[in-house]
């Protein structure tokens, strides 16, 4: 077929709905089985974009084994994981390696009802399910009843997981320790002595290591008198700009850089200095992490910590399908680079990656 092949090309091929070729293709709703692989047949004869390549539907498939028949990756996830978030340029990376692998991606949200009751989404099928990856899943129980399912798992960050069993899952994460160190220590040559930061640090492991990599710091640094001016504490708090504020408020002096465990942590600690009617870099300067979106485009712009979604990505699809292939491996962490980006927030001109 010439052109681009839509959803509509295929329902027209067939004579269903469109919507009925949009289930059987995102793999959401309830179709008959049959119903499912005619159009997914259909979908890979016509060349439409996921399936242009994918011998998983020709009559010979005995060069592409896949584990009991299962083809899904199952991306759990608490949140809407919205272009905002580091996880956008990373699920990207590995649904196109996971594509290559020919198995699909479907992304499942976890509601609160089922976080409370450690249920699995009312949609999720684990007699389709190959591995499963976890974004913002940080609820421990929860994490540790996905670890009892029997499907290959992987944690894309986790629950806090010191002085807890650990999770029988492998976990990737971004490094929250070098540049953290390297800020710290870069701010200190610059004369910048009360430092804090800002940042739940029961929220997430990530938030912990950052946390623990600056306290490290700072010790290191002869300047642990300053850790005083730390707000550790947000998750029960629904406007955390205001805990902030009135966190600062508390303070004997007001910190001369605050170190934020992310950009939108950044943003809420922007917020609360300006109602107290201090400017950012003037008053204080700030440092986020993830380097998001949002940090090269507001004002001031933000130095912050780029996450690499690529390698993370990548790495991903390499420790899921590996995880799939080899169940008995013993079980790994794995850490991405990030680098330091300086930008206004911290009085600097340029950005540098």
């Amino acid at each position: 077929m010439a052109g681009k092949v839509t959803i509509q090309d295929i329902a027209n091929e067939l004579q269903l709905s469109r919507n009925t070729v949009s289930k059987a293709i995102n793999n959401t709703g309830t179709l008959a089985d049959a119903t499912r692989e005619k159009i997914l047949r259909k979908a890979a004869e016509m060349g439409y974009k996921q399936f242009a390549c994918l011998p998983l539907f020709q009559d010979d498939n005995k060069g592409y084994p896949l584990p009991d028949g299962k083809r899904e990756i199952a991306v759990l996830t608490t949140c809407f994981l919205s272009n905002s978030h580091f996880s956008s340029m990373m699920l990207d990376r590995f649904q196109s390696e996971i594509h290559h692998l020919h198995y699909c991606m479907t992304i499942y949200r976890i509601s609160p009802a089922e976080l409370k009751s450690c249920t699995l989404p009312a949609s999720f099928d684990k007699d389709r399910t190959a591995g499963i990856i976890c974004f913002e899943v940080f609820d421990y129980d929860y994490a540790q009843m996905l670890c009892g399912q029997g499907i290959p798992l992987l944690f894309v960050d986790s629950p806090v997981v010191d002085l807890r069993p650990q999770l029988r899952a492998d976990r990737l994460y971004m490094d929250n320790r070098v540049e953290i160190q390297n800020f710290v220590r870069l701010m200190s040559r610059r004369g910048k002595k009360r430092i804090a930061y800002i940042g739940d640090i029961r929220h997430c492991q990530s938030f912990y290591e950052r946390y623990m990599a600056y306290k490290e710091a700072m010790e290191w640094l002869g300047l642990g008198e300053y850790l005083k001016y730390c707000i550790l504490e947000g998750e029960a708090y629904s406007n955390y700009s205001q805990l902030v504020q009135e966190r600062l408020q508390s303070f004997d002096r007001r910190p001369e850089v605050i170190l934020c465990a992310n950009d939108f942590v950044a943003m809420d600690v922007m917020r609360a200095l300006q109602s107290l009617g201090y400017a950012v870099p003037d008053d204080v300067w700030i440092c986020g992490f993830d380097d998001s979106q949002e940090a090269s485009i507001m004002t001031p712009r933000l130095t912050s910590i780029h996450i690499h979604g690529q390698i993370m990505g990548f790495t991903a699809a390499d420790l899921l399908m590996t995880r799939i292939k080899e169940p008995s491996l013993n079980y790994r962490t794995v850490y991405t680079e990030t680098n330091l980006v300086l930008r206004e927030s911290t009085g600097d001109l340029e950005a540098n990656v």
